[in-house]
């Protein structure tokens, strides 16, 4: 029992990172345990002591039954604990608020990433990864950074953040600021396409992914001018995004053809899963704005990557403190 093993614990190991390496196994999914949630415990040199006060602080709603590593525990830099066992009906009736509470709170409160999940998609079967693109795969909004060099920077990060955070309709908050853009030179687009930061993690999650033959894709309300430049830097799979007018090397203000906006992202997960043959259960998107919340809702795992807290809340889990490739431990 799991209760049983960490109150067994002495007192002189409770602190040793060492300590669950040597006195757990890395344990392959059973038969006897489907059904079972599995909460993950992601942190970097996690100590017993840890993973018992997450464990208890989830007993009023999670009565644990197993208790092992996870297969990439210590692989990747982090040390990564699956907990099984099963949500109480207490926490069933209040799953949209206790649950999501007590995660937000014990990941601060032990600086650890945390998730709980019915099931959990397979990293040995082929899937479909789709990402958002700003502030998500990279590490700004490029709207931003063009208004920026506009003159224009405050004015259209304040709309931008309202958008994030699901204050208003994208498609109107995309027009708007798309327009504050009208005359700004097609090179300032190259200067900030030549310095994209890459957000850590990236190449990491990218390269295993791959080595495990899933297919990964872009789905963003961004643009293709920085998208496409991404997909061929990163040999993505597929990159969906906006295009911005540009005339005689100049922005006109303009967007031509469907906006990409929260349903489109959706449709795009779905189209791209049918497109190469990917089962629904091996399909995950990552975001971290309001607008991503729809194609989460349409993937077997929906995964907000540093998220406004609207998106960590209504997401199935949230990588709060970790950096990309912790989407990996969320996979069985």
């Amino acid at each position: 029992m799991v209760i049983t093993f960490l109150n067994e614990i002495p007192p002189h190991a409770m602190h040793d990172t060492s300590f669950l390496s040597t006195q757990l196994t890395t344990k392959s999914p059973s038969e006897d345990e489907a059904g079972l949630s599995i909460l993950t415990v992601i942190g970097q040199a996690l100590t017993p002591y840890i993973v018992s006060q997450v464990v208890e602080g989830f007993s009023d709603v999670f009565n644990a039954t197993s208790i092992h590593l996870h297969p990439l525990h210590n692989k990747l830099g982090d040390g990564v604990v699956v907990v099984k066992g099963r949500l109480s009906e207490n926490a069933d009736s209040q799953a949209e608020t206790a649950v999501p509470a007590l995660v937000a709170s014990l990941s601060a409160r032990y600086h650890v990433d945390l998730g709980i999940q019915d099931v959990q998609p397979s990293l040995n079967e082929p899937g479909l990864l789709v990402m958002d693109m700003d502030s998500t795969l990279i590490d700004i909004e490029c709207i931003d950074e063009i208004a920026k060099l506009a003159g224009v920077g405050e004015q259209v990060a304040a709309v931008t953040e309202q958008a994030m955070r699901g204050e208003i309709a994208f498609n109107d908050s995309l027009n708007h600021r798309v327009a504050c853009l009208d005359g700004v030179p097609e090179q300032q687009l190259q200067q900030i396409r030549d310095s994209l930061p890459i957000m850590p993690g990236v190449q990491l999650l990218i390269a295993i992914l791959k080595q495990h033959n899933w297919k990964l894709a872009i789905a963003s309300g961004g643009f293709t001018y920085f998208a496409n430049h991404l997909k061929a830097r990163l040999d993505l799979d597929e990159a969906v995004s906006n295009t911005l007018v540009i005339e005689q090397g100049i922005l006109t203000g303009e967007v031509s053809g469907e906006i990409v906006n929260a349903e489109v992202k959706a449709r795009t997960v779905k189209a791209l899963a049918e497109r190469w043959g990917v089962p629904s259960a091996q399909t995950v998107a990552m975001g971290d704005g309001a607008n991503d919340l729809v194609m989460m809702a349409e993937s077997a795992l929906g995964v907000a990557c540093h998220g406004k807290p609207v998106v960590n809340e209504k997401a199935d889990v949230a990588i709060r403190l970790g950096s990309l490739h912790c989407l990996l431990y969320f996979l069985s």
